[in-house]
C-alpha cells in the first residue's frame, strides 16, 4: 500500500526564517546588577567587564564604605579567624599581613586597595539599597526598586534599638527611590549581612550602652575603637554569646576594662593555633606565640617572589588538608578533640571549672571553629567572670539571670550574630509571583549553590550550602563568579532571552545535599549558624563537600541543567549564528587570524621517548 504523502507546509511571510543582522561575535550589550560590595561584589566588579564584552555593570551597596562584612564590623578584636595568607585573591597577594590572624581593619583595607587597583569605584554606588526585585516575564528582565541616600557625605543613621521596626516609606526623609534593570541580577550578600538583637525580654528597657558587635559604634567614628573605649576603664562590660565575635572581643576588652562578665548559654571548641608546616616553622621562632606577629624580617623576606608564593601555595595545602576531620568518627576527627579537649584543660588551669560548661560533647568543627587567641586566658583573669547560668530578662541596670541571680552592668554588647535563614531583607519575586522567601521556606533549596529554579537569569555567591567548613572560603567565591560570568556569557553569546535551572536539577542537588551530611559532624546535635541557629536540622550553610570539591564542581557548568527561552518573535535556537560571518570581516577591521596568536595557540606537549 502507497504510504501517504502528508501535505507539505509553505512558510508564510510571518514564519518564515530570516537570518540575523548582527555576526556571530557582534555581541548585544547586556546588563549585569550585584548586590553588595564585599568579597563577592568586588571580584564581581574585576572578572565581569573582563569575562563578558560589552557588559555594563553597576555594584549596589547599602553601606557607606565596600567591604561588606569588613565594612559593618568594627568590633574590638575583629580578626581573620583563618591564615590572612589564605584569606586573599588568588590573583591579589599581599605580602605585608602584620599576623598570622590578620585584623579587620587590615582586611578592609586590603579589600579598598583591590577597589582602588582595579578602579571599581566607577561601578559601585555606595548607600543603595536594593528594596524589591522583580522577574518581567514578558521583557526577561529584572526590574530592581533602589532607595539612595540623598546626601552621600553623610553617615547614615545607626540602626534601631531592638524590637523597633525599620522606617520603609518610599517618602522616607533623606531617601529617595528610582528603578532599575537588568539583564542579569547577581547578590553577593553574603550570610553575615543582616545582624539581628536576641531574643531576650527587656533589652529595650536597659538604660546603660547597648551594642551589638555587627553594629558598634562608640562615638566620633574619626577615633579608634580604643581611643573610643579609653573611659571604659571603670565599667562593668556584659557581653553575651560565645561565637566567634565574642571569642574575639573579650580579650580585647579585658585590659581596658574594670570587669566583663560573658554570659555563655551553648559550649564551643577552640582550637590549637592553625597547625600546618608553615605554623610550624613560625612558632619555632615565638613559641608562646597564638597569633604570629610578622617581623619586618620576614615581610622583608616575603619579597621575593618565589619564596612567596611557594609560603602561600604550602599554607593553602595545609589548609585544604584538614577536611577529613569533618568526618563522622574519622581518625582526623578524633585526633583533633583529642588536641583541642587538652589545649582547652592547659588554658584553663587557673579556672578548670570553666572546662566543665564550656568543652563540648559534639564532634570538632560541629559549630565553626575558631583558634580564638587570648580567649581561655581572658577568661582565667581576675575582673571576667564565665556566666554559664541562662538569662531571665534584661533589667533597666543589668542583666538577671533565671537562679534570680542580678548581674549590674554599665555597658551590654550582644556578640549574638545574625539572621541565618539566608531569608533575603526585601521581595525578591520571580515567576508566577512567587517570592524567595516563599519558595525557601521552611528552608533554602538551590542548584549547586548558585541559582534557584522559578529565578531565571540570577545568580548568587554566598548564598544558601556556600559556606565550607575547611579551606578558603575566598577561592570558592572565585569560582562562583566565574560560574555566573560563563552563564552570563552563553546567554549573551546565544542572544537567549532567559537562562534558567530546571527544577529537577535543583531537587537532585537536594538529594545530595541530604544524603552528605549525615556522615558528617555538622549533623550532630550542636547549636550552629550552619543549621539556621537550630540545635538540629537540615544544615543551610555549608557546601556538601570539601572546598576542593566545590571548586572542582563549579568548574565545567553542566548546560543540559538549564532550560532557556528565546526571544519573543525568535523560533530557530540557530538564530544566534547571525549573517554568517564574524565582525572583522564583516567589517576588515581587527584581527582575522586571531587563533594563531600565542595566547590562542594550545601547544601539545610531545611525549618523551
Amino acid at each position: 500500500m502507497p504510504c501517504e504523502v502528508p501535505e507539505q507546509h509553505i512558510p508564510t511571510v510571518d514564519d518564515e526564517f530570516r537570518l540575523g543582522d548582527f555576526s556571530i561575535d557582534e555581541y548585544k550589550p547586556i546588563k549585569v546588577v550585584c548586590i553588595g560590595a564585599g568579597f563577592s561584589g568586588i571580584i564581581a566588579g574585576i572578572r565581569f567587564p573582563q569575562r563578558i564584552p560589552n557588559v555594563q555593570v553597576t555594584i549596589y551597596d547599602k553601606n557607606a564604605g565596600i567591604g561588606g562584612t569588613w565594612f559593618s564590623n568594627k568590633y574590638p578584636g575583629l580578626a581573620c579567624d583563618i591564615p590572612a595568607h589564605c584569606y586573599q585573591l588568588t590573583f591579589e597577594p599581599k605580602t605585608d599581613w602584620s599576623a598570622f590572624y590578620a585584623p579587620g581593619p587590615e582586611i578592609r583595607s586590603y579589600l579598598q586597595s583591590v577597589v582602588d587597583k582595579y578602579k571599581l569605584m566607577r561601578y559601585i554606588k555606595l548607600q543603595h539599597r536594593v528594596v524589591h526585585a522583580l522577574y518581567d516575564e514578558p521583557s526577561g528582565k529584572w526590574h530592581l526598586r533602589i532607595r539612595r541616600r540623598l546626601n552621600l557625605d553623610a553617615q547614615p543613621p545607626s540602626a534601631p534599638p531592638p524590637n523597633t521596626a525599620s522606617p520603609s516609606s518610599d517618602t522616607e526623609e533623606g531617601y529617595e527611590e528610582f528603578e532599575d534593570t537588568a539583564d542579569i541580577l547577581f547578590t553577593g550578600v553574603g550570610s553575615l549581612s543582616r545582624w539581628k538583637w536576641p531574643e531576650i525580654d527587656g533589652l529595650k528597657a536597659f538604660e546603660g550602652k547597648l551594642f551589638h558587635t555587627a553594629d558598634f559604634e562608640v562615638g566620633d567614628g574619626n577615633k579608634t575603637w580604643q581611643e573610643a573605649t579609653h573611659n571604659w576603664r571603670d565599667k562593668r562590660i556584659g557581653v553575651i554569646g560565645v561565637g566567634s565575635s565574642a571569642i574575639q572581643i573579650v580579650p580585647a576588652l579585658q585590659p581596658r576594662v574594670q570587669k566583663i562578665v560573658n554570659f555563655v548559654r551553648g559550649r564551643t571548641w577552640i582550637s590549637t593555633p592553625f597547625s600546618g608546616a608553615k605554623m610550624a616553622e613560625l612558632m619555632e621562632r615565638d613559641p608562646e606565640a597564638e597569633n604570629y606577629v610578622f617581623t619586618e624580617a620576614d615581610k622583608e623576606r616575603f619579597k621575593d617572589t618565589t619564596y612567596y608564593k611557594q609560603f602561600r601555595h604550602e599554607l593553602e595545602s595545609d589548609l585544604n588538608s584538614v577536611h577529613p576531620s569533618t568526618i563522622k568518627d574519622s581518625s582526623a576527627q578524633r585526633a583533633g578533640r583529642a588536641a583541642f579537649h587538652a589545649h582547652m584543660i592547659k588554658k584553663l588551669v587557673k579556672k578548670p571549672w570553666i572546662a566543665d560548661f564550656l568543652i563540648p560533647e559534639f564532634g570538632v568543627a560541629c559549630r565553626r571553629l575558631t583558634a580564638g587567641p587570648g580567649y581561655l586566658e581572658a577568661l582565667c583573669a581576675d575582673n571576667v567572670d564565665f556566666q554559664p547560668t541562662h538569662i531571665n530578662r534584661i533589667t533597666s541596670t543589668g542583666i538577671e539571670l533565671v537562679d534570680g541571680t542580678h548581674e549590674p552592668l554599665d555597658i551590654i554588647i550582644c556578640a549574638t550574630g545574625y539572621d541565618y535563614s539566608f531569608q533575603l531583607d526585601f521581595p525578591v519575586v520571580g515567576r508566577n509571583g512567587v517570592t524567595i522567601q516563599e519558595k525557601w521556606s521552611p528552608h533554602p533549596s538551590t542548584y549547586l549553590a548558585v541559582c534557584a529554579d522559578g529565578f531565571p537569569n540570577w545568580f548568587m555567591s554566598l548564598g544558601p550550602n556556600s559556606g565550607v567548613g575547611s579551606g578558603s572560603l575566598l577561592v570558592l567565591i572565585e569560582r562562583q563568579v566565574e560560574y555566573v560570568a560563563a552563564a552570563a556569557r552563553k546567554m549573551q553569546r546565544e542572544r537567549l532571552k532567559s537562562i534558567e535551572v530546571k527544577k529537577e536539577a535543583v531537587e537532585d542537588f537536594d538529594e545530595y545535599l541530604e544524603h552528605y551530611f549525615p556522615n558528617t559532624v555538622y549533623s550532630e546535635k550542636c547549636r550552629s549558624w550552619y543549621k539556621m541557629g537550630k540545635e538540629e536540622g537540615r544544615v543551610v550553610a555549608l557546601w556538601p563537600g570539601s572546598c576542593l570539591h566545590a571548586v572542582r564542581a563549579l568548574e565545567y557548568p553542566r548546560w543540559e541543567d538549564f532550560q532557556y527561552e528565546l526571544p519573543d518573535g525568535i523560533k530557530n535556537r540557530m538564530h544566534w549564528l547571525g549573517d554568517g560571518q564574524t565582525y572583522n570581516e564583516k567589517t576588515m577591521t581587527g584581527d582575522r587570524a586571531w587563533y594563531l596568536n600565542d595566547d590562542q595557540l594550545d601547544m601539545p606537549p610531545v611525549p618523551a621517548e
